[in-house]
């Protein structure tokens, strides 16, 4: 299968920086995948797990909350806002996220509201994946 260039970058540093086959994403509007010739696209991603396979990586998972991707039609690049390899995010690092996210929906807008608890119904997803 054919390979890209890709990086994985959060504010704190690059996490990753290689060749893979696919990078499975959680977009802001739902999961998708990007293969080496994909079409170039700027998505923005939200709370989930990143999967990186193929090339170079080993099966990477990543835990992400928040940022955008950036397919140029050869290569990628997630500006992640906080990215976290799965097998170091431990059950209490999870609620502790689930805690704030429900404390922080508490005086939204309906609208907002919403939004907030789709985003706490995403962590819990990801927390039963530890």
């Amino acid at each position: 299968m054919a390979t890209f260039p890709f990086e994985i970058v959060s504010p704190e540093r690059l996490l990753f920086s290689g060749e893979v086959e696919a990078v499975k994403l959680p977009g802001a509007e739902g999961e998708f995948q990007v293969m080496a010739g994909h079409a170039p696209l700027l998505a923005l991603l939200g709370p989930g797990v990143m999967e990186v396979t193929g090339g170079e990586s080993k099966g990477e998972k990543l835990f992400i909350d928040g940022g955008f991707c950036d397919m140029n039609g050869v290569t990628c690049t997630v500006l992640a806002e906080a990215a976290t390899p799965l097998d170091q995010l431990s059950s209490d690092d999870m609620k502790a996220m689930i805690d704030a996210a429900h404390k922080g929906a508490e005086d939204l807008e309906p609208a907002d509201h919403d939004e907030a608890m789709r985003r706490v119904a995403v962590l819990h997803m990801v927390h039963s994946q530890l």
